[in-house]
């Protein structure tokens, strides 16, 4: 998008923290750390928080507080998600606790109106879901580092999201995590409710603008088209090709986009990105 397009998104956002009498994010005048997910009891939100107040004690003492980032958790709900309303107001009650409670000023909890449900803010919108997401869109592209602290996981797609964007990506060690990040060099991986680790990353990056600049620049060359919306169309239609055509589809233990690019003689080179095919436990928690 446009800067221009940008400010825009960045602005209707700060209209909706307005209205819900949230923390606004000062952007640009002040960076910011964020989280994108849902208010769910596995995404770590507590630990997100613990986490910045920590890399804060120690930013604080380094920097002016007016220079140090601000954190924002931001997700968007569902008609049918019963536990988002319990895990947001969790988080808003650990603002008051006696260490968080000097920077809660500086955290934005915003959980955004349902993508499957139309808003008021939105009725000048045709296309009101893509509006929405166009928000979280830039909220994760003028983010400067991105944290993933998930207690279990899947294969969250803001990771990658964000690493395509060059933005560096602390995350936990669980589930299918490891296999979107490099850890060292594309982002950092951390121990579930290593809050202290996260903390320290955190204050490296911020302080480091050469370790900045290494990570982000191999972030942005690190995600593999394995997982783009292209290369997952891709897959799909090659199976659907084989399917229509009466094929049987033999896996043979094989990665469906590895069985496609053999078959079109698209192999891959070398050091072109490419999810690691083992030693990752998919289950982890």
């Amino acid at each position: 998008m446009r800067m221009y397009d940008h400010e825009y998104y960045m602005k209707m956002f700060r209209s909706m923290c307005v209205e819900r009498r949230m923390t606004k994010l000062l952007y640009p005048l002040r960076d910011y750390i964020i989280q994108v997910a849902r208010f769910d009891p596995s995404k770590g939100i507590p630990d997100v928080i613990r986490s910045y107040v920590k890399a804060r004690q120690i930013l604080d003492d380094m920097i002016p507080g007016s220079k140090a980032p601000q954190l924002a958790i931001v997700g968007h709900g569902a008609i049918d998600d019963p536990d988002a309303t319990i895990i947001y107001d969790q988080a808003v009650d650990l603002l008051e606790e006696d260490n968080i409670a000097p920077f809660a000023s500086d955290i934005c909890l915003m959980r955004l109106p349902a993508s499957d449900q139309c808003t008021p803010i939105f009725h000048k919108t045709k296309d009101k879901n893509s509006r929405l997401m166009t928000v979280l869109n830039s909220l994760l592209s003028n983010a400067k580092i991105a944290l993933q602290l998930s207690l279990r996981e899947g294969f969250e797609v803001k990771v990658s999201e964000a690493l395509h964007k060059g933005i560096p990506v602390i995350a936990t060690n669980a589930g299918g995590i490891p296999l979107q990040i490099r850890d060292g060099k594309s982002g950092f991986l951390v121990d579930v409710h290593d809050t202290d680790a996260v903390a320290n990353h955190i204050v490296n990056l911020w302080t480091d603008k050469d370790l900045y600049k290494r990570i982000s620049d191999f972030a942005r060359q690190s995600v593999t088209d394995e997982v783009s919306t292209v290369g997952s169309a891709a897959s799909w239609m090659w199976m659907a090709s084989k399917l229509a055509k009466g094929d049987k589809l033999r896996m043979k233990a094989a990665w469906v986009n590895d069985l496609m690019r053999e078959e079109c003689g698209e192999f891959y080179t070398e050091g072109e990105p490419k999810l690691p095919r083992q030693g990752i436990n998919l289950q982890g928690e």
